[in-house]
């Protein structure tokens, strides 16, 4: 089984440029993280897929899609979205997901080119979770920067919870940890 999960995932990053606009890999100490948007930063809509691999054969899968737009944050440009990810999990004991409400914004430092910051905010509530699912939160801050037009390397913090209908176990961090990784655009 494993085997074939990894085939899958290894296709699909290989597919993955001939209809995305950009892809990103990122690591932390226990997990792999593989995104796929398939708009630009110019459309008005933004659809997304990811798949995360954590340590102890827990599988994480997300699609995203959100209404997106240029903004100013300050005199700062950003390009925020709105909108849901859905979050889907599986593990030896349990499994579930959910419909997380919330947003990203990238806010790009004109001082310093190259330089921008993302930031991305998810939270279901029990009547959007399903399965072993009560609740969902999800959180990631990065720092980017770009190193050539179309690569940029960054660093940041995830955070991905989950309460549970088990009351011996409340909750659990599906993902957690510092993380590193790199985005190509396409």
């Amino acid at each position: 089984m494993k085997v074939s999960r990894v085939s899958v995932l290894a296709l699909s990053l290989i597919a993955a440029p001939v209809m995305a606009a950009d892809m990103d890999l990122s690591l932390t100490n226990d997990s792999v993280k593989g995104q796929v948007n398939f708009f630009g930063n110019n459309n008005d809509l933004q659809l997304g897929a990811g798949y995360t691999y954590h340590e102890g054969s827990r599988h994480i899968a997300n699609v995203d899609f959100h209404a997106q737009g240029r903004t100013a944050l300050g005199n700062l440009p950003t390009t925020a979205g709105i909108g849901m990810r859905g979050i889907f999990w599986d593990q030896n004991r349990a499994d579930g997901g959910a419909v997380g409400l919330g947003g990203f914004a990238t806010v790009n430092i004109p001082r310093a080119p190259g330089l921008s910051f993302t930031g991305g905010l998810y939270y279901a509530p029990s009547i959007l979770s399903f399965g072993d699912s009560d609740d969902m939160t999800s959180f990631e801050l990065r720092a980017n920067y770009r190193v050539i037009r179309n690569a940029e390397l960054f660093v940041g913090y995830r955070y991905l919870n989950t309460e549970l209908d088990y009351p011996s176990e409340p909750d659990v961090n599906l993902d957690e940890g510092v993380l590193a990784g790199m985005k190509i655009f396409f």
